[in-house]
This record gives C-alpha cells, sequence and structure tokens, in this order.
C-alpha cells in the first residue's frame, strides 16, 4: 500500500480559514486505497518547508501532495514549476515578508513537479471540476514550500517519491464580502483532492 503525504496551510492575511487544510480535514481515511497522512502547515516562509521536510523523512511517503489556497483563481490550479525566489506582496504569519529573496543558493532556478499534472487535470474536469494546469505557483509560502520539498528530493530522495502542488480558490463561507469572488464548495474541494490522490497513486 502506497504511503500519501498531503498538507495544507493554516488561515492567513485575516482569514478564519483556510481551504486547503479544512479539506484535507475532512477526507475519509477508510475511503482511500492509500496510507494517508495530513499534517497542517504554518503559513510561514521557512518553517513551513522545514516542518514538511522533517515529515517526509520520518513517514517515508510515495507520494507528497501540498495545498494551498489561491483566492482569486476561478478553478483548481495543478502547479507545472516552482521558482527560486520569495518575493511577499503580504506578511506571512510570522511577519516575514522576503522581496527578491532566493530561496536555496545550492538550488536550481526552477524544479518541476513531478505528480502526473496532466492526467491529474483531465480526470479533474471529466468528473465536471474546473481544473487546468498552472504555471506559476507564485512567490509568496506556496511556491517556498514546493520549491523546497522538490529541492530536497532532488538531492535526497532514496524513496522515489513524487512531489507537487495544487492551488484551490476560495471556499464558500470565505466570500461573503467578496461577491465578485469565484469560490467552491468545501466538499466539492475534498472530493477533488480525493480524486487527485487516486490518480497519483496509480
Amino acid at each position: 500500500m502506497k504511503k500519501v503525504l498531503i498538507t495544507g496551510f493554516a488561515p492567513f492575511d485575516g482569514e478564519q480559514l483556510n481551504p486547503s487544510y479544512e479539506a484535507i480535514k475532512s477526507i475519509d481515511l477508510k475511503s482511500l486505497p492509500c496510507e494517508l497522512m495530513r499534517m497542517e502547515v504554518p503559513t510561514e516562509f521557512y518553517v513551513s518547508a522545514n516542518q514538511v521536510i522533517d515529515t517526509i523523512h520520518i513517514f517515508h511517503p510515495d507520494v507528497i501532495i501540498l495545498v494551498g489556497q489561491a483566492g482569486g483563481r476561478k478553478e483548481i490550479s495543478v502547479e507545472r514549476v516552482a521558482i527560486n525566489i520569495d518575493d511577499a506582496s503580504i506578511p506571512d504569519n510570522r511577519g516575514m515578508k522576503p522581496i527578491d529573496h532566493e530561496i536555496s543558493v545550492f538550488g536550481q532556478p526552477a524544479y518541476f513537479s513531478t505528480l502526473p499534472i496532466k492526467r491529474i487535470v483531465k480526470v479533474l474536469q471529466d468528473h465536471g471540476f474546473p481544473a487546468n494546469v498552472s504555471n506559476s505557483a507564485g512567490t509568496y509560502v506556496c511556491n517556498h514550500l514546493m520549491y523546497s520539498v522538490l529541492h530536497e528530493l532532488s538531492m535526497n530522495n532514496p524513496y522515489s517519491a513524487i512531489a507537487g502542488f495544487i492551488h484551490v480558490p476560495y471556499t464558500t463561507s470565505q466570500v461573503k464580502d467578496k461577491p465578485h469572488a469565484f469560490s467552491l464548495e468545501l466538499d466539492t474541494i475534498r472530493k477533488a483532492l480525493e480524486l487527485i490522490i487516486l490518480e497519483s497513486i496509480k
């Protein structure tokens, strides 16, 4: 049975929840043919990456699915690439706001997802979910975490784990004061994540 680590972020920027981890919390562990570890990650540069990388070396997952909120997007974004830069428009939850800061002086300019991103998008679209490949994970904590995990796996990956990042839109309860913002029901996001897990362990 394959082992899957799936992570979501804590709320940030004044939000009361983060749909990435809220959806992960509601996944029925018994419904999936894998050993699933769920993890809430602080929305903080460096701390997030260190915690996830430590967990990877303890849990030894076959698949690592990192999930974050991208409020304003109108689909589930399956990220293709993470770039070696932190450039925050808002502070993280510890007050850090790096500008044009290299994530790793030893890393490549970019790392590509090793998840089956095109297959994931197809299965989501076939089931009626709005989804597409995204070519930018941004330059905030989400990109930082994706880059850091892929860099670590490029250096130290004895278990041949695959990894990548999924951005999800706001959930419905978050847009009551954002009348023009796109959102999905939390249960819809959960179902999409379950499909992503199933496609990733094939």
